[in-house]
């Protein structure tokens, strides 16, 4: 199997020096990626009319004019210049099968900003996986791996025939939703450091659950603030995103991945590079 691509622009660095969804966590995760031999290529922003297959006008124009703010998620500085660049990242990542080590995140993000009742927005702007899935327009198995349930990405596709979305998260825990599954959403709520036996055995029974003959590709939002220590530490380290990499794999569907937490740098780009590594060495 060739070795994955990494998409990747340091226009990301620009915002939120403060914030821990900070530059430094994909710049020192680039650094590692780099130094190991992965190719690197640069996106685009996404259109507007991109962004308007999963999101409403009215919640563009309020990102537009920085009129969408919360508690974890500012209005920063051009933000919706930097957000369309991440959505880019994920949709070049869909073309090629490759790795969108993009910021901002997205799975927080519905249609209209917070989604399924939930204030907050949890770092994120737009939600970067689901505009790449709905613009490929195929059968799509979503993995998301991120310490957090993505609320947004539910919200998106709940219902969706085409898709069906497997989460494995830590409960309780922001955004508080994700306890139980409903219908094409598969949800497994993990406690605190549960450890990578507990998580694989979980992601085992979860993918056990999905009829993968369905699907025409695999998208996976990954999180990395799973890893032991991180902000939604679950209790995993380095050899266990092998793991999950290898099950991946085994689905044997083209894959595309695109980043959501981790925030620990140093960890984040090892923790990649086995992902990876476990995908690609069982083909």
């Amino acid at each position: 199997m060739m070795k994955t691509k990494v998409v990747y622009s340091e226009k990301c660095l620009g915002y939120g020096a403060w914030h821990i969804e900070g530059p430094q966590r994909v710049k020192i995760a680039s650094e590692i990626l780099r130094a190991k031999g992965y190719e690197f290529l640069e996106p685009t922003p996404a259109s507007e009319e991109e962004l308007l297959t999963v999101h409403d006008a009215d919640y563009i124009w309020k990102l537009k004019k920085g009129l969408v703010e919360d508690p974890d998620t500012p209005a920063y500085d051009n933000i919706y210049e930097y957000s369309r660049l991440s959505v880019g990242g994920a949709l070049l990542a869909s073309k090629i099968n490759g790795f969108s080590l993009m910021r901002p995140p997205g799975h927080h993000v519905g249609r209209n900003g917070a989604a399924l009742g939930v204030y907050t927005r949890g770092f994120c702007y737009l939600n970067n996986i689901a505009i790449a899935v709905k613009k490929l327009g195929k059968r799509t198995l979503i993995l998301d791996i991120d310490g957090h349930h993505g609320n947004g990405t539910q919200e998106i596709f709940q219902g969706n025939e085409k898709v069906v979305y497997v989460s494995l998260h830590q409960s309780p825990n922001y955004p508080g939703t994700g306890a139980f599954s409903e219908g094409n959403c598969i949800n497994f709520a993990l406690p605190a450091d549960c450890g990578g036996q507990r998580y694989l055995e979980t992601l085992d029974k979860a993918l056990g659950l999905v009829d993968s003959g369905r699907f025409e590709v695999v998208a996976v939002s990954c999180g990395f603030d799973t890893h032991l220590g991180d902000l939604v530490s679950l209790g995993l380290v380095e050899h266990d995103y092998w793991e999950i990499g290898k099950r991946v794999a085994l689905l044997k569907k083209p894959v595309f991945f695109v980043l959501e937490g981790g925030y620990v740098g140093q960890k984040v780009g090892l923790d990649i590079d086995n992902l990876l590594r476990g995908y690609e060495q069982n083909p």
